[in-house]
């Protein structure tokens, strides 16, 4: 019989995530996200518990884990808060894996102890302030070799984690050949590492955003920017080919954060519906009130459901291209519906941002645009499904 139970190494990597989340992230979180302030001795906690080197080779300080054990620490972060968790997945899937997955032996052993041990992190910088989902025909960013240095001109948008005090790289898409706009099989993009503070590199303020307060995002500017041949990440040309394969996998940890989103309103409401009276009755009396709970849960349930699978098979290293869109899109969806009912539920109070359903309606909105649109993935599905060949 096929079904989802959990070993106990994950149970228990389960259960300390949910009590971390409890017990340390969710009494002072709403004050760093008032404040849009990064939350660095709550990071210094999580790199202590091993949480930045879940899915890496305990060679390079990592937990010796894989996928499912780090979306399971995503979903229990994200039913408290999303900022905490995208600082996370941010840090692992795009920060650190293309690092271990593409990396010399030379740049793993340089990087990766510190980004697996929490006390460093890292970013990837792909979005471009002109572009939009068509990244490779919309790249402007360039890279040119001389004198034994690349030089990178530029910027970038949207990047989380490339501003804080402790953020050691950014891995940079950039065009090493081609013109933009020219046939894609001539748009050769490749993957530069450069180090924090490199001449030529500036990190823009902090973007004031409708959620993810707490969270680091930043634009991104290269102006003459040098650094060494050898920080070259991968095949020259094959940076795009790269962060394609790299993303299947941060799709799935996003649909992991937004179902631990959409699982985090349920358990709001029920508390709150249990206290709450109205017309002599608990809110929880009332059908329309149970028909909207029984609803929510169900969302949350069929967007584990299909994180699950697609991380069950990529963490077996079979294709999943089609369930991790899947999974994104219904996760996504899952998490935006039901931040809209749980701010209902609570009526007037799901408007103060001092309950945590007004924070998981600001932060539910991004879940549908970051790591690929929902149409985005509705194209990769289609695709997957062979809709692409009917002429």
């Amino acid at each position: 019989m096929i079904g989802y139970q959990l070993t106990d190494e994950h149970e228990a990597l389960r259960a300390t995530a949910a009590e971390f989340a409890r017990e340390v992230v969710a009494p002072v979180i709403a004050d760093y996200y008032e404040r849009c302030e990064f939350p660095y001795d709550i990071v210094a906690r999580m790199g202590k518990l091993g949480l930045f080197g879940l899915p890496f080779p305990e060679e390079y300080g990592g937990m010796g884990g894989d996928l499912f054990a780090l979306c399971l620490t995503l979903e229990e972060l994200a039913r408290v808060d999303s900022s905490v968790a995208i600082t996370l997945e941010a840090a692992v899937a795009l920060g650190a894996m293309p690092l271990y997955r593409f990396g010399t032996e030379e740049q793993r052993r340089r990087w990766l102890p510190d980004l697996c041990a929490g006390e460093r992190l890292a970013a990837f910088g792909l979005t471009e302030p002109g572009g939009g989902s068509d990244i490779p025909g919309g790249m402007r960013t360039t890279a040119r070799l001389d004198a034994g240095d690349w030089v990178i001109d530029g910027s970038k948008s949207f990047i989380t984690n490339a501003g804080t005090s402790i953020t050691s790289l950014v891995t940079v898409l950039a065009r090493t050949g081609g013109e933009p706009g020219a046939e894609r099989g001539h748009r050769e993009i490749s993957a530069i590492i450069v180090p924090a503070g490199t001449e030529g590199f500036t990190v823009g303020g902090k973007y004031s955003k409708v959620g993810w307060s707490a969270s680091d995002t930043r634009e991104l500017a290269f102006d003459s920017c040098r650094v060494p041949a050898g920080n070259l990440l991968g095949e020259r040309g094959r940076g795009y080919a790269q962060f394609l394969q790299i993303l299947d996998e941060g799709r799935v940890a996003i649909a992991a954060l937004a179902t631990g989103l959409a699982a985090g309103c349920v358990a709001e409401c029920l508390r709150h519906v249990a206290d709450r009276e109205a017309f002599g009755h608990h809110l929880g009396y009332f059908q329309a009130i149970q028909f909207k709970l029984a609803d929510m849960e169900s969302r949350a349930h069929s967007a584990r459901l299909a994180w699950y699978d697609a991380a069950a098979r990529l963490s077996a290293g079979e294709p999943a291209k089609k369930q991790a869109a899947i999974a994104k899109l219904v996760a996504s969806n899952a998490a935006m519906d039901n931040a809209r009912d749980a701010t209902q539920i609570f009526g007037g109070y799901g408007y103060m941002n001092e309950y945590p359903v007004a924070r998981f309606y600001r932060d539910a909105k991004v879940l549908e645009i970051g790591e690929g649109t929902s149409e985005v993935q509705r194209m990769i599905i289609a695709r997957e499904l062979g809709l692409n060949a009917i002429r």
